[in-house]
């Protein structure tokens, strides 16, 4: 409909420079820069490394969305850039170019949470949010689970990670198991290739006992623990190490548990749809393992494309749409970035 926002997206929370533009609930252009190649050597996201790759791709990732979407960016009725949480040089330039753009163009900006953004980007692939739902957010800095009776309002947390995320955990045991950096895409590859019942990994906080204080908190610091030392263990034995064993048996305990705690939560709430966002929702097994779950409860599950479940410009475009099809006011122009930015807040207030 030509009377929907015409909202452009700017992303740069860790490594994922991305430009996104959508109109209503409709996705015109995601260009993305990625620095991972930058940070493979390292084993792991170098801060400054990142913003220096944002600083260099972020003018020509913006041209690039704008040729795509085949609009100027006169023709943009709001810029919507994450404003955290996320790393504070990294998540700097993209709040620096959106106020450039915005005060170039004179057009409103809204400082959005990136949390959020990965809940809102569902619905340019699946139409508008159920509400309430029970939203899952698993990445390589955070595992939370949300409930969201108004995306545009607030949501409620309900559990988060309580040391390592689950794609953090991915990361640290392909990094033992040398296969190098990002984790989660190899981890996912090689498991196809083992026997995921073969090594009887730990659940975190799934015990009795952890039930009333961490019902629906995630730990996966014991299980990258217990995957070091079977290694180990194997290794002074002067074994071989099943490389596809262990990571398709470590794979299915993560899987397992954000699965079980994702769908508890919808049975506790009352909510029939189970919306699961982050980059680690791009794991396959995550995928059919909920879908097969929830359909024994009743439970619809909702997944974005692979494409749009690690971090791009198109999700926050799509929260900026809410925000700005809902009435909300802008953020001021002065807005900070927010490494720590809170569950409870979509956004920056004006």
């Amino acid at each position: 409909m030509p009377d929907e926002p015409l909202v452009l997206g700017i992303e740069t929370s860790c490594d994922e420079t991305g430009v996104g533009i959508v109109r209503g609930n409709t996705l015109l252009a995601d260009a993305l820069a990625s620095s991972v190649e930058q940070h493979a050597r390292f084993g792991g996201v170098v801060p400054e490394v990142a913003s220096r790759a944002h600083l260099e791709a972020i003018v020509p990732t913006m041209q690039r969305a704008l040729d795509e979407a085949k609009v100027t960016l006169a023709d943009i009725d709001a810029i919507a850039v994450t404003a955290g949480p996320g790393l504070a040089g990294a998540l700097l330039v993209g709040v620096a170019a959106a106020k450039g753009y915005a005060l170039a163009a004179d057009k409103p900006i809204y400082g959005v949470n990136h949390l959020a953004a990965h809940v809102a980007v569902d619905t340019l692939e699946h139409g508008p949010l159920p509400e309430p739902a029970i939203a899952m957010l698993v990445s390589g800095g955070h595992s939370s689970l949300l409930l969201v009776d108004d995306l545009t309002a607030g949501v409620t947390p309900l559990g988060a990670t309580i040391d390592d995320a689950a794609g953090e955990a991915f990361d640290k045991v392909a990094r033992l198991l040398g296969l190098g950096f990002p984790g989660g895409p190899v981890i996912d590859r090689l498991a196809r290739e083992g026997d995921r019942g073969s090594i009887a990994f730990p659940r975190g906080l799934t015990a009795p006992k952890d039930q009333l204080k961490h019902r629906f908190d995630f730990s996966f610091s014991g299980l990258k623990t217990a995957v070091a030392r079977w290694v180990e263990a194997r290794e002074r034995a002067g074994e071989p190490v099943p490389v596809a064993d262990v990571a398709a048996s470590f794979q299915d305990a993560v899987c397992d548990v954000l699965t079980a705690k994702a769908l508890d939560a919808c049975r506790e709430n009352g909510v029939e749809t189970l919306i699961i966002g982050g980059g680690v929702a791009a794991n396959s097994r995550l995928r059919v393992l909920a879908e097969e779950r929830a359909a024994k409860l009743g439970i619809r599950v909702r997944v974005p494309r692979p494409g749009l479940c690690t971090d791009n410009g198109a999700m926050v475009a799509a929260l900026g749409s809410h925000l700005v099809a809902a009435g909300v006011a802008p953020s001021r122009l002065d807005l900070p970035a927010d490494s720590a930015m809170p569950l409870t807040s979509v956004t920056v207030a004006g």
